[in-house]
């Protein structure tokens, strides 16, 4: 039998100016190791590993953590060399910084079919220099723009599929009591990413950020970042729900503005749309609750069918497990992860896998419609932008939203912004 231990860990904060300035904080041991989140979709995961274990008569040790402090135990044990077997990241500047510092191994031509069975715009972000060292685990997450129908019926608005159809409602509903455009939970901060990384991806598209994951000399002084940033302290001044900055994500308030039709729209993931149908059942089975995608800047240079979000978690194995571990995780990737009992119970879920060629497997989902919609998003980007939080550098993470919360709060200018984050 494993050994699966459970950890809620607290979130005290850990000095985060060089991954291997951590001290170590433990993990691996004998056999494989994997650390996980808490809640969400993360049992289903432990639950896959355990079928796995029993399948192949070999121990894998668990470990779940709370998100926040998953970010700082992971980047602790990885830089002193004790990490678990199977490293769990978001890709982006954290897996940049373990295939930098050869934390983790090359995956390549040891995934199996794995490759040809993921959605291309996702496989990519586990793609460093041109060799695999990540592979998605789990569900594929874009963001996408979910709306109240009554809402719009009421005002006579359409769903807006160009920039200039947002400024038309906008102007529509100024003035109207109790009903904004945008639904935000400018409290949380996080949200408000979503609206940066979608309009300044329309303006200049995914050149403009990933010359800020490059690393590029002034990549944020960028003026497709700039417009982005100007034009949310426009929707700040009229566009957003009233008050945005007491609104927060943690108990989903944004959501319900959208389901008690105070906000036309809301810009959320896909998670969403779990937490609506949980949440607010009445709005989600009224007919009103609907899902778009983020609209067209005419005049912009990104590719319409990019989209933004979390791509998915990924595994990557660490290169300090033995060679013994390193197999097991090797195994697990290439004849195990995405089999079909754990796909069906994404899909029974609402998750969606971000796999190719699975719309047959929909039919009869309570989340038919919705996992179409993903699909298909996820399946014809030509883009799919990280979370900017997750893609940029551990270590720029908290300044940076520091400085998009002045930009909500109306304490800075963009220049500010730009001059911070380039000072990092």
């Amino acid at each position: 039998m494993s050994r699966h231990r459970t950890m809620r860990a607290g979130t005290a904060g850990v000095a985060a100016a060089s991954l291997f300035a951590l001290t170590a904080c433990g993990g691996g041991g004998d056999g494989a190791s994997a650390w996980i989140l808490t809640g969400g979709g993360w049992p289903a995961i432990e639950e896959d590993l355990e079928r796995f274990e029993e399948a192949h008569d070999v121990e894998i040790d668990v470990e779940a953590l709370e998100n926040d402090a998953y970010k700082q135990q992971i980047r602790t044990a990885v830089g002193s060399g004790d990490a678990p077997t199977l490293i769990m990241s978001w890709t982006g500047g954290a897996l940049l910084e373990y295939v930098e510092e050869d934390r983790v191994v090359p995956l390549d031509g040891e995934t199996g079919d794995l490759e040809s069975r993921v959605h291309e715009s996702v496989w990519q972000n586990g793609v460093v220099d041109g060799s695999v060292y990540a592979v998605p685990l789990n569900d594929v997450q874009p963001v996408v723009l979910y709306y109240n129908q009554e809402v719009l019926d009421e005002h006579g608005l359409d769903l807006p599929e160009t920039w200039s159809d947002v400024e038309d409602i906008i102007d529509t509903l100024d003035g109207v009591d109790d009903v904004d455009a945008f639904s935000l939970a400018g409290g949380s901060i996080w949200p408000a990413f979503m609206w940066l990384a979608y309009l300044t991806d329309r303006h200049g598209g995914e050149g403009a950020f990933q010359a800020v994951v490059e690393g590029e000399d002034g990549a944020w002084d960028n003026e497709s970042i700039i417009w982005a940033l100007e034009t949310m302290q426009e929707l700040g001044e009229n566009g957003f729900i009233g008050n945005y900055n007491a609104v927060t994500a943690d108990q989903n308030e944004d959501a319900q503005l959208l389901a008690d039709g105070r906000a036309a729209f809301l810009l959320q993931g896909s998670w969403v749309y779990a937490t609506i149908n949980q949440d607010f059942p009445e709005f989600a089975d009224s007919g009103n609750f609907g899902f778009t995608e983020f609209p067209v800047l005419e005049d912009g240079a990104g590719d319409p069918s990019n989209i933004v979000g979390n791509p998915a978690n990924f595994w990557s194995i660490s290169a300090d497990a033995s060679e013994e571990e390193q197999e097991v995780a090797r195994t697990y990737l290439s004849e195990h992860l995405y089999n079909d009992e754990t796909v069906d119970q994404m899909l029974d879920n609402g998750s969606l896998p971000p796999l190719n060629d699975i719309e047959d497997r929909f039919a009869g989902a309570e989340a038919e419609d919705f996992l179409t919609f993903a699909n298909e998003l996820a399946a014809n980007a030509n883009h799919f932008q990280l979370s900017w939080d997750q893609a940029i550098s551990p270590s720029e993470e908290q300044a940076f939203g520091d400085a998009l919360a002045e930009i909500l709060q109306g304490s800075s200018t963009p220049q500010d912004f730009v001059d911070t984050m380039n000072a990092q």
